[in-house]
């Protein structure tokens, strides 16, 4: 009796796009009490015309409801087959990892959009109201409206079978290629997969810039100075014997003997700063690569840094070719280079300081600091001393001198950072721009990372010494037995 119940309750069907909300009739519990006099006293209150009107009525209806049962689960069937062949025609495709010189760096997977048919009560996770009957996806741990399920770059809707997520965000795939797809830095375009579908790309280990393998042998040009790549929407400026400056490096690079020599005065001054005064007059000369190069062929002793020789310390007599007049730009090349010969004579045991023109000025000076501690060991009678002792102490004195133009920063008076001492210096060249500040920390940096044993493991191995003992201390160890204490 519970349709009878139902009737007399007055309640309604509610049906909402297909899916029923109340409890089917044969659920429904019976809520008072079952005897026949309730049913009597109710019954007493209509006719038999009226009851039997009212029990047609409700046979039809219960005829209706199960005809609309049958055909809604036939429904739900194709829906769900429908569903479930879509789901199944996806495939999951992995999109390409990042490689940096050979590692992998990470990556992101797609995943697939899940097309399907709402059959009960949902809730878009995009705009959190109700789904009703129709499509809608299930990814992410969530369902959503079609249109609501939206890029976190363009917030353009995914309609794609496949998308790419980073963190908790969905992306198109071309939009998450164009947002974290890396770039080369040299020529702007995407960096190519390799053969194995990973991303892999070059970059420097101190500016952080990245670059396709391919260009280390295409022969795009490094500046010679601070080693990074030209741009190809860039030109760097073309020096006369073939090496390349980029415009930053130019900005403050050293062209002439003439323009070097205030440095050069800046140098002798913080020796004497550290007690380390050259009494001698030893001539500076800036000097082109093939001068710099036939100096060192003419030189009996000495080491030197290969694959480049940028600064040497003479202890010989020759005729030099030095730049007399700085060179004039025509575009992005230096024209009418004006040199002249100079001729060393030898009345000590330091002829000349000779330095590759056309560096930015903290590299110039680091070089000239490195060759003037040349010059001082010689002029100080410090025996032969083995390479990795003598470039390395030298090395010590550059670091030195490039950490107190580091500290001076804008160009003030500071001190250089020592265990032992500290020398004042101050820059003629006034302010330095924000990019002259970083070159200065690059060249710091090469000097503590060269992996040469010379230059490298000397440096290291001088240093450490000079933070324990002090400089005083282990040049006077050198001295006694060509050797750092320990």
């Amino acid at each position: 009796m519970g349709w009878l119940t139902k009737f007399f309750r007055g309640s309604t069907h509610k049906i909402s796009e297909g899916q029923y909300h109340n409890k089917p009739a044969e659920e429904t519990s019976w809520n008072g009490p079952s005897s026949p006099a309730v049913v009597t006293d109710v019954l007493s209150e209509f006719d038999n015309d009226d009851i039997a009107h009212a029990i047609s009525l409700s046979l039809l209806e219960e005829e209706q409801r199960k005809a609309t049962a049958i055909e809604k689960d036939m429904h739900l069937e194709e829906d769900e087959q429908l569903a479930r062949a879509i789901q199944e025609s996806l495939n999951v495709e992995s999109p390409p990892r990042a490689r940096e010189n050979g590692s992998v760096i990470g990556g992101n997977a797609y995943q697939p959009l899940q097309f399907m048919f709402s059959s009960g009560f949902r809730t878009c996770a995009g705009c959190h109201s109700e789904i009703g009957h129709g499509r809608f996806l299930s990814c992410m741990g969530a369902v959503w409206h079609p249109e609501c399920f939206r890029c976190h770059s363009c917030s353009q809707p995914i309609y794609d079978y496949e998308f790419s997520m980073s963190g908790n965000h969905p992306y198109h795939k071309t939009c998450y290629k164009e947002r974290f797809h890396p770039k080369c830095d040299v020529c702007k375009q995407f960096i190519p997969t390799n053969m194995n579908g990973l991303i892999e790309y070059r970059a420097h280990p101190f500016w952080l810039q990245k670059y396709c393998p391919s260009h280390e042998v295409d022969g795009t040009p490094r500046c010679c100075s601070c080693e990074r790549m030209e741009p190809r929407e860039s030109r760097y400026v073309l020096l006369d014997d073939g090496r390349k400056l980029c415009l930053e490096c130019l900005d403050s690079a050293v062209m002439d003997t003439s323009e070097c020599q205030p440095l050069y005065l800046e140098i002798q001054e913080f020796y004497e700063g550290l007690n380390m005064k050259v009494e001698q007059q030893v001539p500076l000369l800036l000097v082109e690569r093939q001068a710099l190069n036939e100096a060192m062929e003419g030189e009996k002793t000495g080491h030197h840094h290969l694959p480049e020789t940028r600064g040497l310390c003479l202890s010989e007599e020759q005729t030099v070719s030095t730049i007399l007049r700085r060179p004039r730009m025509a575009g992005n090349k230096v024209m009418e280079m004006i040199t002249e010969p100079y001729r060393l004579t030898r009345r000590c045991e330091v002829t000349a300081i000779l330095i590759l023109y056309g560096l930015p000025r903290l590299l110039t000076g680091s070089i000239l600091a490195h060759e003037m501690m040349h010059a001082w060991l010689r002029l100080k009678g410090y025996r032969t001393l083995s390479p990795d002792v003598e470039e390395g102490i030298c090395q010590v004195l550059a670091h030195m001198w490039i950490e107190s133009e580091i500290m001076a920063g804008s160009g003030s008076n500071g001190a250089s950072t020592s265990s032992s001492s500290s020398a004042p210096t101050s820059s003629k060249k006034g302010g330095r721009s924000q990019f002259e500040r970083k070159l200065g920390d690059f060249f710091k940096h090469q000097i503590e990372s060269d992996t040469s044993m010379a230059y490298g493991d000397g440096f290291r191995a001088g240093n450490r010494a000079v933070l324990q003992y002090g400089l005083k201390r282990t040049l006077e160890h050198i001295r006694l037995t060509g050797t750092f204490p320990f």
